[in-house]
Parts: C-alpha cells; sequence; structure tokens
C-alpha cells in the first residue's frame, strides 16, 4: 500500500484521570492500545494514536489543597507520571494530549457556548446526591445500598446552580443508531447494558456546568461556572484532532475523524456510548465506528484500589519481569469480555513457562543447533518428509487465525494463536531430534532442512509479535538476521535467505525465575513501601538515656548515592555498597539483603552516618552506616532525603 494511498486509522485510549499515579490495570488500557495501532500500521493503515490526561474537575482541587499546591501544579506533577509510565511501556502514541492544553480549553469553551446558543443547553438548578471521586451526580434510586453505583463510595447532597444538557432530545436518534451499527458498542455485553439500563428507560437532561469549585474550563459567557468534567473530558478525542467549532478544523481532523475506535475501561462506558455520541450529534458531527469497553484487570478478586491496599503499578512489574513480559502478561491474561487475574505467581508461571520455556528456550536451542552443527549458515537443502508439510500448515493457518483475531480486537487470542507457532516449533524438534540426524554424515542434508524449517518458522512468529513485545521481536530477529517479515508475505513460507549466518552467541530472552525468591523481594518490597496510612497508629519503642546537644554533635551524619552494590558473599543478610558522599566514595555494609536487592540500591539517595570507626562484617571493611527506620515486625526502610539533595549535603 503507498502511502498516499495509505487508509486513516484513528485510535484513542480513554484519558487518565490525573487524581494519582495509574497503575497496573490502567496501564493495561495503553499497552492493548498500542497492540491494536501497531498491528494495523503492519497491516498498512495511516494510523493516528492518541492517549492524555484528564485534568479538572472538584476531586483535582481538593487533592491539591491537600497537598498544599495549585491544581496546575499537581497535575503537571501526576500527568508527567502517566507520560513516564506510557513510555516505559514502549508504546507508540502520536499524540498526548492535555485537558489543560490552551487549545483545548479554547475549543471547550466554544462548544460550551455553541450548545447554549443552539439551545441543547439551558440554565436551571441542581438538587441531588454527588460522588466526589466519579464526579458524578445520582438520584436516591440510582444508588446502590446507599452508595455511588459506579465506585461503592460515599455521596453527600448537593445543591447549586448549574447549565444542564437535553440529553432526551437525542435519546431516540442514538437508540436508531446503535440498532443500525451493531459493530458500535463492543462487546455485545455493553451494548445490551447501556440499552436496557440506560437509553430505554429513557434518558435524564445531563448537569454539565459546576459552581461549587473553580477547577475547570471557565463558561466564558458565565463565569462563576465552570465546564462539568465531561464535556471537557470527551472532547478531547476532537480537538486533539485540531477541531474547531467554528469550521476552521486542521485537515488532520478532516482525515481522520470519525474515530475508528475509542478503547476504554468498562466502568466509563455509559459516558462514552451515550454522552459522547449525543454532544456529537448535537455538534452534527459522525459518530465513532466502534467504542471497545475492555474489561478489568484485578488483583486477586478484586478491583485494584489504592483504599484496598491491592495497587500494582507498571514500573515496580517492569523491575522484576521487563518491559515485554509485562506487555505479554497484561495483553495474553485478559479475556475479551470477562475480567482478568494478576498475581505475582501467576506473572512467574507465564514468565517461566511461555516466554523463558516455549518462546526463549525455542530460539536458543535453534540459534545453538546451527553454530553447533554448520558454524551458524543456516541452509535450505531442500530434503522434505512429511512432518515438515504439518509444520508449514501450522505456521501459515496461524497466520491467519491472528488476523481474524485482530480483527475482532480479541488480542489475548491473538498471542495464543502466535505462540501456537513456538509451540508446534518446539515439537517438530522432538519430532526430528537434530541431535540424532547430527550422528549420522548422510543425514546432513536433512538436518540441515530442519534446522531451516525452524528458522523460518521463528522469522514469521517473531514478526507476528512485533505489535505486542516489540522489543523481544527486535532481538529474536536481530539473533536470527532476518528482517520483519511483512503481513502481506506470511502467506508463504520459506523466504528466509537460505545461507543465512545466525548470531554466533544467543542471547537469553527471558531467564526463568524462582518462586520462593521473587516472593521474598515482593515481601520486603512490600514492608519497605508501607503507606503511612498503614502505619497511622504507630509503634512504641523502649526509651534510651537522654543525651546532650554536645553527644548529638559528635555525629556527622551525610547524605550519599549508592553508585554500586553486591551480596557478601557466605552472608544471608548482608550488602556491600559503594557510597558518594561528596567527593569520597566510602564502602559500608548493612544488613538489609532481605530488604533491597544490590539492583535496588543502586542510585539510592540515603542518609549515612559518616564517623562511625570502620569496623570488618563477615569479612568486609564497612567505613559507616546507612540509617533504616524498623516497623514492630522488624521490617527495614532506608532513610532517603524528602528532595533530592547532592551526595554530601550536611544532615543537621
Amino acid at each position: 500500500m503507498c502511502d498516499k494511498c495509505k487508509k486513516p486509522y484513528y485510535i484513542t485510549t480513554a484519558i487518565a484521570y490525573t487524581s494519582g499515579k495509574p497503575h497496573i490495570g490502567n496501564t493495561y488500557e495503553i499497552v492493548l492500545a498500542d497492540s491494536i495501532a501497531r498491528y494495523k500500521r503492519a497491516q498498512g493503515y495511516d494510523v493516528r494514536f492518541q492517549t492524555g490526561t484528564d485534568e479538572h474537575g472538584q476531586k483535582i482541587e481538593l487533592k491539591a489543597q491537600e497537598a498544599g499546591v495549585t491544581p496546575k501544579a499537581y497535575v503537571d506533577q501526576i500527568a508527567a507520571k502517566v507520560k513516564d509510565i506510557w513510555d516505559l511501556m514502549n508504546t507508540s502514541y502520536d499524540k498526548f494530549i492535555r485537558t489543560t492544553d490552551k487549545d483545548h480549553e479554547t475549543q471547550v469553551q466554544k462548544i460550551f457556548k455553541k450548545l447554549y446558543e443552539k439551545g441543547d443547553i439551558y440554565k436551571g438548578y441542581y438538587e441531588g446526591l454527588y460522588c466526589t471521586p466519579c464526579e458524578s451526580f445520582f438520584t436516591e434510586s440510582q444508588l446502590v445500598n446507599g452508595k455511588c453505583p459506579d465506585c461503592g463510595g460515599e455521596v453527600q447532597p448537593a445543591k447549586e446552580e448549574a447549565y444542564f444538557f437535553k440529553m432526551s432530545k437525542y435519546a431516540d436518534r442514538l437508540i436508531q443508531h446503535i440498532n443500525e451499527h451493531p459493530e458500535f458498542i463492543q462487546p455485545v455485553s455493553r451494548k445490551n447494558e447501556m440499552m436496557n439500563n440506560f437509553l430505554l428507560p429513557g434518558l435524564q437532561d445531563l448537569c454539565v456546568s459546576r459552581t461549587s469549585f473553580t477547577w475547570g474550563v471557565p463558561v466564558d459567557f458565565d463565569p462563576k461556572h465552570v465546564t462539568y468534567v465531561w464535556l471537557d473530558a470527551l472532547t478531547n478525542y476532537i480537538t486533539g484532532l485540531g477541531y474547531d467549532c467554528d469550521g476552521d478544523s486542521d485537515q488532520m481532523f478532516e482525515t481522520y475523524w470519525p474515530a475508528d475506535l475509542h478503547l476504554i475501561g468498562k466502568d466509563i462506558i455509559r459516558f462514552h456510548t451515550i454522552y459522547w455520541p449525543i454532544f456529537l450529534m448535537a455538534l452534527d458531527l459522525p459518530l465513532p465506528k466502534q467504542v471497545f469497553g475492555h474489561p478489568w484487570l484485578l488483583q486477586g478478586d478484586g478491583k485494584m484500589s489504592k483504599s484496598k491496599g491491592n495497587v500494582l503499578y507498571a514500573d515496580t512489574l517492569v523491575d522484576f519481569f521487563g518491559v515485554d513480559a509485562v506487555r505479554y502478561f497484561v495483553l495474553h491474561e485478559m479475556p475479551f469480555d470477562n475480567d482478568g487475574i494478576i498475581s505475582w505467581e501467576l506473572m512467574v508461571e507465564r514468565a517461566n513457562s511461555d516466554l523463558a520455556n516455549i518462546l526463549g528456550n525455542l530460539v536458543n536451542r535453534t540459534i545453538s543447533m546451527s553454530n553447533k552443527y554448520f558454524g551458524g549458515v543456516v541452509t535450505n537443502a531442500q530434503v522434505y518428509e512429511a512432518v515438515d508439510e504439518d509444520l508449514k500448515s501450522v505456521v501459515l493457518g496461524e497466520v491467519k487465525k491472528v488476523d481474524e483475531k485482530m480483527e475482532q480486537l480479541r488480542v489475548a487470542d491473538a498471542m495464543t494463536e502466535i505462540f501456537n507457532i513456538f509451540r508446534r516449533s518446539n515439537k517438530y524438534i522432538d519430532e526430528t531430534t537434530p541431535w540424532s540426524l547430527a550422528k549420522e554424515e548422510d543425514k546432513k542434508d536433512r538436518l540441515a532442512t530442519v534446522l531451516y524449517h525452524l528458522t523460518e518458522a521463528i522469522t514469521i512468529g517473531a514478526s507476528l509479535l512485533e505489535p505486542f513485545m516489540p522489543e523481544t521481536s527486535q532481538k529474536i530477529l536481530s539473533q536470527i538476521h532476518a528482517e520483519k517479515r511483512k503481513l502481506g508475505q506470511m502467506d508463504t513460507f520459506g523466504l528466509y535467505p537460505s545461507g543465512n549466518q545466525v548470531t554466533d552467541k544467543p542471547q537469553i530472552l527471558f531467564a526463568r525465575m524462582d518462586i520462593k525468591e521473587v516472593m521474598e523481594k515482593v515481601e520486603a518490597m512490600e514492608n519497605a513501601q508501607k503507606t503511612p496510612e498503614a502505619l497511622e497508629e504507630g509503634i512504641e519503642i523502649e526509651a534510651k538515656p537522654e543525651i546532650t546537644y554536645d553527644d548529638f554533635a559528635k555525629l556527622q551524619f551525610q547524605v550519599g548515592e549508592i553508585i554500586a552494590c553486591e551480596a557478601v558473599p557466605k552472608s544471608k543478610k548482608l550488602l556491600c555498597s559503594q557510597v558518594k558522599i561528596g567527593s569520597q566514595v566510602r564502602q559500608i555494609v548493612s544488613g538489609i539483603k532481605a530488604y533491597y536487592s544490590p539492583e535496588e540500591m543502586v542510585g539510592k539517595k540515603v542518609m549515612v552516618v559518616v564517623n562511625l570507626k570502620p569496623a570488618k562484617l563477615a569479612g568486609v571493611m564497612s567505613e559507616g552506616m546507612l540509617l533504616c527506620a524498623e516497623d514492630a515486625d522488624g521490617n527495614l526502610a532506608l532513610m532517603t532525603p524528602e528532595k533530592n539533595m547532592p551526595s554530601g549535603a550536611e544532615i543537621c
């Protein structure tokens, strides 16, 4: 497909709410969207992939007040964290929009005014029950056990002047659109929920402004009002393309709108399949082609939340498993329309069975045998047997199945089909026994053919893997010196250049992990990172004798930066750290091996007792002491400066 002929494809995620750092359940969505965007690019589409942050609302205003900063300073900090995690996960978005962007805020004001002048928005008076975290009003009958039906939190009576949008004016038109476009809301279960629970019973007019807080886009013709979050947030999908309510939209908007896919969590599907299409109808704009409400990634059997203390973060998981292993897990373990489960134990199991064994071992064995038997040269000697045809049939069949699954947005199923290529290739090794063929000189050409077929199958599998595990795909192809196979070329088996040479030193893609060691590290990490809320009751310790200031003044405390760290041989408790303190480097031995790995220590700024007399611990000289806090259970956490301070800074 030539560049000028490429068909546009516009995909978006929901924009992350900047009330706090996104957890792995939030991160799943951007990885899912990225895999779809990458696959569409591989198909030849001109992909536009947008994500970003939702930064207004009462909850943000309250969070900022608690933190003692302005709302803008607060959202700047959180938006940076969101972007860092999206980048960490190697996501290929084209646009990261923030609802505090000036061009977005300008268009929100224009849209509000246009809908008001059109008669779709009117001023009224609201009295109801309000959930601050969800930024939503509810009637008494909509509550579940007296609490918010969306998050289960407390609701408070609210009474204020507000502007309202006439939702009922467009309800019948939306119902007709959904009936005529069964693909519009996916999965089908989400469509049935929206129709039966909200549309068919009748829509109430929607509150679209607030006066009880100020952190929002001002209504320019009535400044005491700010635009309510959904009219602000949802319009990002068009403002991010350069939409102009006055009719002077950017060419990008003309190219990519309507969106091909809005990818969102199932908890906000009502806003995207009812509010958003109705807003678009009022603006005389076409509706998105599809809204997909993905399920949740659960920790154990419950939704992740900070209040439950069951939150996992992407950067923490990456520290343990690596980026592509985390991408694999969240994509592979999430069913199409049922919630998925994440746990440390399951991640270790998948890392060992699927990644280290099925994939990593296959690549390593194949390359190693090519080097051992043929000096790394892969040649198709064309000595065929019946088992070869079955391998080819499975590989080419899986290519078609992957394409079918991706068209249905069944990403987890698509990944399973790709790994079926690797499973079948491992079975092919067992069937052909290359090590036995190598013992017979007259079987040399047959052995060469077997290794060629394995390399070709790996090339196709690794190429298919790129949208889901891009770094791993590239590592595999680099080791076998192959270019990524284009999707249009995957209907043919045997395009790997005969006579190519693989690397002479195969790289381990995924190392096996010991579940006991992982869980010990997890426990130590969790103990070290206990939140202040979890320690509110405090602990009591035995008081030491009173000292004078002169006694205290004898101690010298400074900030140190750990530049290297390793375990002390033959010790179960000790780590040996090289600590930079000003222009000096001190060696300090600490009994914290149960709570920190050497890798975790490197780069930390720590508090050091500098003038402690040197001593040998387990035969290793220690020239100071790292300060730690200890809880009632004996768990340790390094004391670190609240703000970034230079090494050598005096602690006084």
